[in-house]
């Protein structure tokens, strides 16, 4: 795939992050994103899983900032979130898993409504649509991650499928 197809689907993810639409990525766009997910599942943010979840998002937007935020203003704009990708983040997957992994297994953590350590594909479903992957394809989604079969999703599922849609070309 020539670069220039790897950068247009990179380009199009930058929407997920940018939860308000303003034109870049920020803190903020974290904040609601974690705002959101307590929201949907009715969890206090002054809670453990609350404050996991808020501390997740920190983590999450510093390692983004620290990759992507080329001039240091704290927002990431679509070109500098393609640059980072393409020059930090195209052969490595695995690095930007472990940025990811606080904010997503704090997000498992609030969804997971019956204490069991994953979530069903049916709450799975509704954290994606809190993350604004439109209700037609969160579900098809959420069921593609249960990559068991077992009608669960689970970090070692989430994480990786993460790394990839956002750093590897489909």
């Amino acid at each position: 795939m020539v670069s220039s197809e790897y950068e247009r689907r990179i380009a199009a993810r930058f929407a997920t992050f940018d939860q308000d639409g303003n034109g870049y990525i920020d803190r903020e766009d974290f904040y609601g994103a974690a705002k959101a997910l307590l929201t949907e599942f009715g969890v206090a943010a002054r809670s453990d899983k609350g404050q996991a979840l808020y501390g997740g998002a920190e983590a999450f937007w510093q390692g983004m900032a620290g990759i992507a935020d080329r001039d240091g203003d704290q927002r990431i704009t679509r070109e500098e979130f393609v640059n980072g990708a393409v020059k930090r983040l195209r052969d490595n997957p695995d690095r930007f898993a472990e940025i990811a992994r606080p904010f997503l297994h704090a997000a498992l953590d609030v969804a997971d409504t019956d204490g069991d350590g994953a979530a069903t594909v049916d709450e799975a479903g509704r954290v994606l649509k809190c993350l604004g992957v439109p209700e037609e394809l969160a579900g098809p989604a959420a069921a593609a991650l249960d990559e068991d079969g077992d009608g669960k999703v689970g970090e070692g599922e989430v994480v990786p499928a993460f790394a990839r849609y956002f750093t590897v070309p489909e």
